[in-house]
């Protein structure tokens, strides 16, 4: 029994889950080796409902609260990691654009979004920016009845794929620090926009990469929020993401881990099955506790967001953590499987998948140092 998970959102999540075993796992390694997004894919898990289904009705969502995209989120993720950056990406930028843009520019985009029909990237880190948010450079002018795009954002996931994105630039001085930036909504298709695509060791059907802005000119009515409030605005996000990005490297730790249990019981050694053996096993039990407990931390936080109560210090917990368990995990589970491990397959696209995880999206220096300021009081954790 789980205290976070009533009886509809456990029967959501074995539906999603049925979904991911017949759908999304069969074309997993494929997917890596091509480095293409399957768009038809996204498109099912659209018409499924699966795709931001805590955005509000008018939305395209299905008003169903977090937790329910929480639990469509594992499923996914135990299938493929990288199909289900289709899920976290919607629900960051979808829960931006619902609660920030124009409703009649954010709500045709939002429609495409939960149909599948669209994906986003979030460009917020820049070559001299990563955890320093604060420090942007990249421009963002006035002119007219437009603003006005120069600069270059990198280490974006689906860079070279979104057909938008949420653009953080700088309408104010440096000196102005995080007061001075804005968000913005760019369709990727405008003029002056260009993209690439990074080598990276997993998550390859989703990739990273940068976008390069020359001159680009966006409407003034695609402006998110107010100006200088942008930085605000996707701190609040990131803490669903990472609660979201916990779930999601936990469920595949927690599908490595099911493989293995199942290998060590039928695999024999010395007239034993390998379980027998407590080099082996107690490892593997030490694992499983503690994803048990990573998990039900994540779903607490989600259960926080559901009911407008603080959550940020829990979603840092979520993002340090859970990477690092889920790293851990699976390296256990491919040295259990010995050289079959080793061989390229599933444990070790897994191996590579989780790894990206302990930097993109807040390293785990940065979580740490949000929990001390929670604990401790931001005077005495001074940036």
């Amino acid at each position: 029994m789980n205290p976070y998970l009533n009886e509809d959102l456990q029967a959501l999540a074995e539906h999603a889950r049925r979904f991911a075993d017949a759908c999304i796992a069969p074309g997993f390694l494929e997917r890596d080796k091509t480095r293409v997004l399957d768009r038809s894919l996204m498109r099912q898990m659209g018409e499924m409902g699966f795709i931001g289904p805590e955005l509000p009705e008018a939305y395209g969502g299905q008003g169903m609260g977090c937790l329910a995209a929480g639990v469509i989120h594992e499923a996914v993720a135990r299938a493929d990691l990288s199909m289900s950056y289709v899920n976290l990406l919607a629900s960051l930028n979808g829960q931006i654009l619902a609660q920030h843009a124009l409703p009649e520019v954010g709500r045709p985009w939002l429609q495409r979004l939960t149909r599948g029909e669209a994906l986003f990237a979030i460009a917020l880190t820049e070559p001299r920016g990563g955890s320093d948010a604060g420090s942007l450079r990249l421009r963002m002018e006035r002119a007219g009845d437009s603003y006005v795009l120069n600069g270059e954002k990198t280490s974006i996931s689906a860079a070279d794929q979104a057909d938008a994105a949420v653009v953080f630039a700088r309408t104010g001085s440096v000196e102005d620090g995080a007061r001075g930036i804005s968000a913005v909504l760019v369709p990727m298709d405008l003029p002056g926009v260009t993209r690439n695509r990074f080598d990276c060791h997993g998550q390859r059907a989703i990739g990273r990469g940068s976008i390069f802005f020359e001159n680009v000119r966006v409407s003034a009515d695609h402006l998110l929020g107010k100006e200088g409030q942008g930085f605000v605005q996707v701190m609040q996000g990131f803490d669903f993401s990472r609660a979201l990005i916990g779930l999601q490297v936990l469920a595949v730790a927690q599908a490595a881990l099911d493989e293995t249990w199942e290998y060590v019981a039928e695999r024999q050694a010395f007239g034993k099955p390998l379980s027998a053996f407590q080099g082996v096993s107690h490892p593997l039990a030490d694992l499983e506790t503690q994803v048990t407990a990573a998990r039900l931390l994540c779903l607490q936080t989600l259960w926080l967001k559901d009911r407008g109560l603080p959550h940020t210090s829990e979603a840092a917990m979520c993002k340090w953590w859970a990477p690092r368990l889920a790293y851990d995990v699976v390296h256990q589970c491919l040295l259990s499987f010995g050289h079959g491990g080793y061989d390229r397959g599933v444990m070790e696209q897994r191996l590579r998948d989780v790894l990206g995880f302990q930097i993109g999206d807040g390293t785990a220096q940065i979580m740490k140092t949000i929990i001390a300021r929670h604990r401790a009081g931001r005077a005495a954790v001074p940036a």
